[in-house]
């Protein structure tokens, strides 16, 4: 099974539950989510309404740490730790897991010093463990361990849950490349056009130079043929007349 088909059958799993818990029960319920092994998507969880209604309670503080489970990092999370909930070990884990995910969003070689900085890791052996055995492995993430550079170059990964105000970005994003393909698109088509008039001009022109190729073919041969014939004609007439030379003539005797 892959891990969009895991996503999707947790993510339903815990909605249908948040959905019908509220306050402390609801509390237990962010926290196992948040600290489930193969969850790394929040957003439905978080417009459960249930949810959305501890804002302003006792157990607000959930729904915070929720949020930072849906968008946020290790670091912000160490910024803001004095007013969350303390995170168990399985939830740190995911947490640094989805920091991993927000560097790669934009960045496709990421070194070393800054993966150790933002996960909190002493030594390379104990980011590269992480990287192979609770990233790759996983499957959230793939990509190459550049002991030389230094750096892990990312190939693939997955994707997070969008921040407020990310899907406005993407949208004029996606509409600024669909007028860019459009624009790319009209080109070629003019290029592909231009092309095919070039094509049928060379067309017209190698047939032009064929007939006149033949035109000249059949010149040339009328012309030695012409000219075959007369000295034919030539060396005819100058034999008949050598032949005249040479026959002996017939005296007249006369009559008596």
């Amino acid at each position: 099974m892959d891990i969009e088909q895991k996503q999707a059958e947790h993510i339903d799993y815990f909605v249908k539950q948040a959905s019908n818990q509220k306050g402390p029960a609801l509390a237990s319920v962010i926290t196992e989510a948040t600290s489930h092994p193969s969850l790394f998507a929040f957003s439905e969880i978080l417009s459960v309404p249930t949810v959305l209604e501890l804002q302003g309670t006792e157990h607000s503080v959930y729904l915070e740490l929720l949020r930072l489970f849906a968008h946020g990092t290790w670091s912000e999370y160490k910024s803001v730790a004095d007013r969350l909930p303390h995170l168990l070990p399985d939830q740190v884990l995911k947490l640094k897991q989805l920091t991993v995910l927000t560097l790669a969003e934009t960045n496709k070689v990421l070194p070393y010093e800054g993966l150790m900085q933002e996960l909190d890791v002493s030594n390379v052996r104990e980011l590269e463990d992480f990287l192979i055995n609770e990233c790759m492995y996983v499957g959230i993430v793939r990509g190459k361990l550049d002991q030389l550079r230094r750096c892990f170059e990312v190939q693939f990964a997955a994707g997070r849950d969008l921040r407020p105000g990310q899907l406005g970005n993407m949208i004029q994003t996606l509409s600024n490349w669909l007028v860019t393909s459009d624009d790319l698109l009209v080109s070629i088509q003019e290029k592909i056009k231009w092309a095919d008039t070039m094509s049928e001009l060379d067309k017209k022109h190698g047939k032009e130079v064929e007939e006149k190729v033949e035109e000249v073919k059949k010149s040339l041969k009328a012309d030695i043929d012409f000219r075959g014939h007369e000295e034919i004609y030539s060396e005819g007439g100058m034999m008949d007349y050598e032949e005249d030379r040479g026959r002996p003539k017939r005296r007249r005797h006369p009559m008596g």
